[in-house]
């Protein structure tokens, strides 16, 4: 098991054009732990964003009575994918795990199995 500045160092160096990341409390908005990021990418506010884009999703799901989880939702932008996974089980209702990637350095599909792999490693 990982703590959470552990599981944040692995995705920053082992998941291909990872730009930053972030551990997010969606009940607060508040990021409990960030790596990587820039000028251009201020990590702080894209937790608060996210945590907007969830909320939404989450209550889209309720209004449709839709039984079933949400295991990530992808923002995909011209030069950037914004990957938002929410943790599960472990106590972990409630937080997400937010990855920005460079869009010309990264694979999708590995990028989206490392974020599972490290997941399941965290411990919070």
């Amino acid at each position: 098991m990982a703590n959470t500045e552990a599981a944040l160092k692995d995705a920053m160096t082992s998941i291909e054009g990872a730009l930053g990341v972030a551990l997010v409390d969606y009940s607060s908005g508040m990021a409990l732990g960030t790596i990587g990021g820039s000028k251009d990418l201020d990590l702080s506010v894209a937790a608060a964003g996210n945590t907007d884009v969830v909320r939404a999703k989450v209550r889209t799901m309720e209004q449709l009575g839709l039984k079933d989880e949400i295991e990530d939702i992808l923002i995909t932008l011209g030069t950037q994918y914004h990957l938002i996974r929410l943790l599960k089980g472990r106590g972990n209702n409630g937080l997400f795990l937010y990855l920005a990637l460079d869009k010309d350095r990264s694979n999708l599909a590995m990028a989206r199995h490392q974020l599972r792999s490290i997941e399941a490693q965290l411990e919070v």
